[in-house]
């Protein structure tokens, strides 16, 4: 077993779904963690969960869980990320690190940050490694390879959690970047939750249509729409946590609609031509 910044003895994984599996899954690949044990709250996902090759152990409570580590990686939806770190607070050893996957992280990581017991450390981590499909069967140790992923900390953030769950992200070949949990938030609804919202309310819209125009539909209404797909109970709590830089990004984008309307109305073609090449320039930029 290889040493480094980013190794743990014992990695708790609390939610064994897409990101959580697949997070045991790569860390025991790459020798990032000795043992690897998990915790979900459906009992049929912690069986599922047991019988794996990557996974060491089931618990059935969140708290004993942690106790048993020292990284604990919280991967429940959004809403249920501050209250399970309130279950398994007492719980921690001196020294845990403990983080998360969640896709907001301003009301998270400030809240988080009041529930740690004394020498136990909280960073805020979102890998932007997601997918319409969810759930242990879709998970993969290369699910994190080559995407993006954000370290949150606050000013009083201990450095070395910070760096090691930083280097953690790293070694499962991520690009990693630190930053506020404010701007990340910011970030986030423009190239994250915003293209969702858009999706789904396109969705939306045609679902009011002829049922029989889905017959004709081809690639582009796939590719366009494939992330409304989404757990709708999971995006509402993401918008809920994250309403107002959602609602920033909203206006922003109704900026370029209505100019797009009236370049549509007033029959420029010129300007059409150039908002598509500005369209199409963006999107190949895109890895």
């Amino acid at each position: 077993m290889r040493e480094n910044v980013g190794m743990f003895q014992n990695l708790a994984v609390l939610g064994s779904g897409l990101l959580g599996a697949s997070l045991m899954q790569a860390m025991k690949a790459k020798g990032l963690c000795q043992n690897a044990y998990a915790w979900s709250r459906r009992e049929e996902t912690r069986r599922n969960c047991a019988a794996q090759s990557w996974c060491d152990g089931v618990f059935d409570t969140p708290a004993e869980a942690a106790a048993a580590a020292d990284l604990v990686v919280i991967c429940v939806p959004v809403e249920h990320i501050v209250p399970t770190l309130k279950d398994i607070a007492r719980a921690l050893k001196p020294g845990t690190i403990v983080t998360d996957v969640g896709s907001t992280k301003q009301l998270i990581v400030h809240r988080a940050a009041k529930l740690m017991p004394e020498g136990c450390h909280f960073v805020g981590s979102h890998p932007m490694a997601g997918s319409e499909k969810t759930g242990l069967d879709h998970a993969s140790d290369e699910l994190f390879t080559g995407r993006a992923c954000f370290v949150t900390p606050l000013s009083q953030t201990d450095p070395e959690a910070t760096a090691r769950v930083a280097q953690l992200w790293h070694e499962l070949g991520m690009s990693v970047t630190q930053i506020a949990p404010e701007a990340h938030d910011e970030i986030v609804a423009h190239i994250s939750h915003l293209p969702h919202l858009l999706a789904s309310v396109l969705c939306d819209s045609l679902a009011s249509k002829d049922t029989h125009w889905l017959d004709y539909a081809g690639g582009g209404l796939r590719d366009t729409t494939r992330i409304a797909a989404g757990a709708p109970a999971l995006w509402k709590e993401i918008v809920s946590q994250n309403r107002e830089e959602i609602l920033r990004a909203m206006q922003a984008f109704d900026q370029h609609w209505k100019r797009l309307q009236e370049v549509v109305e007033t029959n420029d073609m010129d300007a059409l031509e150039h908002i598509l090449a500005n369209g199409k320039s963006y999107r190949d930029r895109l890895s």
